[in-house]
């Protein structure tokens, strides 16, 4: 049975209202902190966290987010229900607006479009392996209008980067080569305009499901109160489902603000002789960090031990699951309803298609054509740029509610997540059929 609804209305004003919210905050926090530094700044960042656990759990915030969700199981169960339709909600979410992730991965389209026109800007990018190629752009012809969109990129998606919960992962501002395989794939394989053309072919499906789907709930029996019942879940998921990922950009937004502040007092460590490089913080504890600034000292052997420590862990692979316990569970489907030989997992986006699987597991070394699956061991929402140049998502690690199906169902890319193994049993270039509604994925070749 679905879940009441939420109260809340369908109002765009609601998530105007939460998004300005979570800028003003984040401006207040990237003005007040320019001034701090020494233990001060630690002080600062204590009550900075503060602000950041209110934002975080603000409880109008929670509702939108939870309005969205419960719209979607709704639309879910009523529509299988009443029409016998899987998954129907994900028709009715694509280009829903406001969604900061989708749009992300549209805005570097529109990148491509102001460097495609510039053989001598691409060709230059191609060959570039430095993330000083900003600085060198304006000197080729049209590199001037190319450097000034890829700024523009940075200004708003410059604090996200893969791995972007972990404040040590360099950030795309930090390091904007990250970004070219991506730039480079959407000048090969888009023409221009493509960003809006994708997002109006979206939303022009969502509407024509919308109506589709009225349209045959009023032909059933007590119809017209179905339809008007859908209908009211159609505007509640359309109005609250891009919000779902606004708390983490203002997280990360926010993470961006603390990590500048934190790399600058690092580096005043380093130019006291208190540190041998600035990023040798990222093995202490914050508390650590703020000691080493009130007195101007530091366990040098302690450092070195936790660094060797981080290289030991990162050659471990964690479990699905580990329980707060330190249980460590793996598990198995129970399926009796997909082909013999299909590698199961969850359905989080529907539809069918069939292609070529580009097994990567660093976005930096994306190499995709149009037409493309991607199977990768996870996404985060550093990923959507990718996203827009395939046909098809396949991950090991997900969940209906996890961002890379969320931007998946956004742009009506078939998807299964949780599919164990799958960069190891899938082989790069081999063809697979993802069924997407059905949560099951077959190696065809």
């Amino acid at each position: 049975m679905a879940p009441a609804p939420a109260p809340i209305e369908a109002d765009p004003a609601i998530v105007t209202a939460l998004v300005e919210r979570s800028r003003a905050s984040v401006a207040a926090l990237e003005r007040d902190i320019r001034t701090k530094t020494g233990p001060e700044l630690f002080d600062f960042l204590l009550e900075a966290f503060e602000e950041h656990k209110r934002v975080l759990s603000d409880p109008l915030s929670f509702r939108a987010l939870m309005a969205g969700m419960e719209a979607t199981w709704w639309l879910n169960d009523k529509l299988e229900e009443w029409l016998g339709e899987k998954n129907a909600a994900d028709a009715l979410t694509l280009s829903a607006p406001g969604n900061v992730t989708s749009e992300m991965g549209l805005a570097l389209l529109d990148v491509a479009d102001a460097i495609r026109p510039h053989p001598e800007v691409v060709a230059f990018l191609e060959r570039v392996g430095d993330d000083d190629f900003l600085d060198e752009l304006p000197k080729l012809p049209g590199g001037a209008g190319a450097r000034d969109a890829v700024e523009a990129y940075l200004d708003r998606y410059g604090m996200r980067c893969v791995g972007e919960i972990d404040i040590t992962r360099p950030r795309w501002r930090e390091r904007p080569a990250a970004l070219l395989p991506a730039i480079l794939d959407n000048v090969r394989n888009f023409g221009p305009g493509a960003a809006e053309r994708r997002f109006e072919q979206g939303r022009r499906t969502a509407l024509e499901k919308e109506r589709d789907a009225l349209a045959r709930l009023r032909d059933l029996p007590d119809g017209e109160r179905k339809a008007a019942e859908t209908k009211r879940m159609i505007d509640r998921v359309r109005t609250f489902a891009g919000y779902r990922e606004y708390p983490k950009y203002g997280i990360v937004s926010r993470y961006a603000v603390y990590k500048r502040a934190l790399l600058e007092e690092a580096a005043r460590l380093v130019r006291a002789g208190v540190l041998s490089d600035a990023e040798d913080v990222f093995h202490l504890t914050f508390q650590e960090f703020h000691e080493a600034a009130r007195t101007g000292r530091v366990d040098e052997g302690l450092v070195r031990r936790r660094e060797e420590a981080y290289r030991a862990h990162r050659a471990l692979t964690p479990p699905r699951v580990l329980t707060s316990d330190g249980e460590a569970l793996s598990g198995a489907y129970r399926r009796d309803d997909v082909p013999a030989g299909a590698l199961v997992g969850l359905a989080v986006s529907a539809g069918t298609v069939e292609g070529r699987a580009r097994v990567v597991l660093d976005m930096e070394e994306a190499d995709l054509e149009a037409g493309d699956i991607l199977v990768t061991a996870y996404t985060d929402p550093s990923w959507s740029p990718v996203f827009v140049g395939i046909t098809g998502l396949v991950t090991e690690v997900g969940g209906l509610m996890t961002h890379g199906a969320v931007i998946a169902r956004e742009y009506g890319l078939p998807a299964v997540v949780g599919v164990d193994g799958a960069t190891r049993l899938i082989r790069d270039g081999q063809r697979i059929r993802v069924h997407g509604t059905d949560g099951y994925v077959e190696i065809l070749s």
